[in-house]
């Protein structure tokens, strides 16, 4: 009988990221038992307090998830955030019955919540790469108080606020109010496919030219191959029909019991088979 464990009460700090991994990781980790009683209870019983133990002891394993994903310039408090949004639903879904633990169960959710706020907010790593475009980008969102472009007037005062040049000002509102386009094809209001740039690329598989070439390459190689196993004596075509040609590939052995030779005498025999059909299909060429 798995002993019953008392719900973990103890808090976790806001405001500062390294505080809070520290005490993520100050959480207990369960045993295989303990989390499948915990997990039963939930969803048995919808126990609260088990479910939030499991989310808990769980945070850990979010936080290093999150620090893979710390090359796309986004906060990781963001990411940890996101990822503990999966981990509490892979919780919900989690089925004790299975006989999987919930880390392997939950990884999937984890990174699915990651991955869908990382696209999300890709376009702003795009328009912001460097450190210096990131503090214009964002200064430059604070100074406009409005919609649509900045007159002249108004450039040479971001310009002249931010200590940059007015071409730096309007290349990033130039950024910033770009509309990213779908490469894949949309569907107008029309029920019409409307043109995409994934139109205008060339589609080299349906191409009838180099079809009937591949064809006729494949059938001159074949018929090349077949005219010089004939002119090979019948116990090397036999050999090699045996060794390379059939569905299933006979041993040495076995063509040695055949031929009532040792299986070294047929290894021979297949390597001056081989040699033999090589030349007769260089000299063909």
């Amino acid at each position: 009988m798995t002993k019953a464990l008392q719900p973990i009460t103890m808090n976790l700090p806001v405001g500062s990221i390294d505080a809070y991994i520290q005490r993520a990781h100050q959480v207990p980790m369960l045993s295989e038992a303990e989390e499948h009683d915990l997990a039963v209870r939930f969803a048995e019983h919808n126990d609260l307090d088990a479910a939030r133990t499991l989310v808990m002891s769980h945070l850990r394993f979010v936080v290093r998830i999150a620090r893979g994903y710390s090359g796309y310039g986004l906060n990781q408090a963001d990411l940890i955030q996101e990822g503990s949004i999966g981990l509490m639903k892979a919780v919900k879904r989690f089925d004790p019955h299975y006989g999987v633990r919930l880390a392997s169960f939950a990884v999937h959710w984890i990174k699915a919540e990651i991955h869908e706020f990382i696209i999300k907010n890709w376009r702003i790593v795009k328009i912001a790469t460097t450190k210096a475009q990131r503090k214009l980008f964002f200064n430059l969102r604070n100074a406009k108080k409005r919609l649509g472009w900045f007159t002249k007037d108004e450039v040479e005062g971001v310009a002249e606020d931010l200590g940059v040049t007015t071409a730096d000002v309007l290349h990033m509102e130039a950024r910033l109010n770009a509309q990213d386009a779908s490469f894949d094809p949309v569907w107008a209001t029309n029920d019409e496919e409307a043109y995409a740039p994934a139109h205008y690329l060339e589609d080299k598989r349906a191409n009838p030219e180099q079809h009937a070439l591949q064809d006729d390459w494949s059938d001159q190689s074949r018929d090349k191959l077949y005219d010089a196993l004939a002119q090979l004596d019948e116990r090397s075509q036999d050999i090699l029909q045996a060794r390379w040609l059939g569905e299933s590939k006979a041993t040495l052995h076995e063509l040695a019991a055949k031929y009532s030779v040792s299986a070294e005498r047929i290894r021979q025999l297949e390597q001056n088979a081989m040699k033999k059909l090589k030349q007769a299909i260089q000299t063909e060429l």
